[in-house]
């Protein structure tokens, strides 16, 4: 599908900034006359007003915010948090986080705030290439969830949406096999759980009329052996979408160069990199990699100043042939999975991509034991990787222990599981087992 709105997603990214330098401005002075949350903590940084924090070019000098200090706020009086702006008659929903990381959050939206979500959503789906009239089946239970505010995109770019939602394989199959969608979305997970289900059952999912995975909710999507056993398991092309429930769904989306996901927010959000360990400021060039720090610009529900997501990203800018001329990004997985052994940062999703590297002698599934509690851990470093049927193992365990030496610099303990024996997920897979 072509873009949406190609004015603002093929102008030049170089005129980003000045843009939103104006509305900057006017949502940090939104936030001192509305935010009882950030004009305190303005205040205590050393930020006595709205002037006083500056522009955009000074943004990094502001406090970050986390998600504990959102949690904290909130009270039986105020379920939603201090960070509320809008009045009670302004809010038109009121969405949930899922909570995979903690207690679920609520997220309010004006008629505003939700109409950002479905344009940032719409450009987002838009860049995987849909057709106007296509059909496509949703597996995300998004009633209650932020991802139901994106669903709203498939109308807006003139999609057959057919929900199924997660827990019931076969009536997915069903949907698929007699509604002929082109279209799916679902977590990378469960796109791989369903091959594995056809394969197991004689069900020629490379047969079926879906042309398009469009995967999201979790990282994978981009590692290029899960894609590689998605695609040929699906013969289907595969793209992904990345969001941050307290911000705005779908924030990045992949066009069909495969090439990273593309910035959707234009407009809306500013985006940040900085240093997960310091908290500092890292340029966005080339190759960069950091933590995705996020400041809502036109927010006027419960807007949120330099949040701090966890998504480890990795950048790319410069021009891309779909003529869309925001950077792109590749998730590497979340600083609050990150394990640390003997100094270096391992991430979950890191491992996963290495491992996959040996398809088809493994099923793609890992799962880390780690020996004991909390982030920091001694080596080697116990994981646990499935076998794929027939698979030849000699020398495979080793095989795998060095190339996770060579390219994470870290030193593992190699446990082959037999096919079937790790747990698979409809929805988001856990990849690291309790201590």
């Amino acid at each position: 599908m072509a873009m949406v709105e190609p004015e603002i997603e093929a102008a030049p990214w170089a005129d980003q900034a000045r843009s939103d330098a104006s509305l900057y401005l006017k949502q940090i002075e939104y936030l001192f006359e509305r935010s009882r949350f950030y004009r305190g903590k303005l205040e205590r940084a050393g930020f006595a007003s709205h002037g006083a924090a500056g522009g955009l070019e000074a943004i990094a000098a502001l406090p970050l915010t986390e998600k504990d200090e959102l949690r904290r706020s909130r009270s039986p009086d105020e379920p939603i948090g201090a960070h509320l702006t809008a009045a009670p008659d302004e809010i038109v929903r009121i969405y949930s986080t899922s909570g995979t990381t903690g207690t679920p959050s609520f997220i309010p939206l004006t008629g505003a705030d939700l109409e950002v979500w479905v344009r940032t959503s719409a450009r987002s789906y838009a860049a995987s290439g849909f057709t106007r009239g296509e059909r496509i089946v949703s597996t995300y239970n998004a009633g209650p969830f932020v991802a139901g505010a994106a669903l709203g995109a498939f109308d807006r770019l003139g999609l057959c949406h057919i929900p199924v939602g997660s827990g019931n394989t076969e009536r997915l199959m069903a949907a698929v096999e007699l509604l002929k969608p082109t279209v799916v979305a679902m977590t990378p997970s469960y796109a791989l759980h369903l091959v594995e289900w056809g394969t197991a059952r004689g069900v020629d999912l490379a047969a079926s009329s879906v042309k398009r995975v469009m995967v999201a909710g979790e990282p994978g999507g981009g590692e290029p052996a899960m894609r590689a056993k998605l695609e040929a398991g699906w013969g289907a092309s595969v793209t992904e979408a990345m969001g941050i429930g307290d911000i705005s769904v779908s924030l990045w989306g992949e066009c069909e160069q495969k090439a990273g996901m593309h910035f959707s927010g234009r407009g809306f959000v500013h985006f940040e990199l900085i240093d997960p360990g310091t908290g500092a400021e890292k340029p966005l060039v080339d190759g960069a990699e950091g933590e995705l720090v996020l400041t809502h610009l036109v927010n006027r529900s419960a807007p949120l100043l330099r949040f701090r997501t966890r998504d480890h990203v990795r950048l790319s800018v410069g021009p891309c042939a779909c003529g869309r001329t925001s950077p792109r990004v590749r998730c590497i997985g979340r600083t609050d999975d990150m394990l640390i052994v003997r100094g270096v940062n391992v991430f979950p999703s890191a491992v996963r991509e290495v491992v996959n590297e040996f398809a088809p002698a493994v099923a793609g599934v890992i799962m880390i034991r780690p020996r004991a509690p909390g982030v920091r851990q001694e080596p080697p470093l116990p994981i646990r990787v499935e076998l794929a049927p027939g698979a030849k193992v000699e020398g495979l365990a080793e095989r795998i222990r060095a190339r996770l030496r060579d390219r994470l610099l870290v030193t593992t303990e190699i446990e082959l599981a037999p096919a079937g024996a790790l747990p698979r997920s409809e929805y988001k897979s856990k990849l690291v087992e309790k201590a």
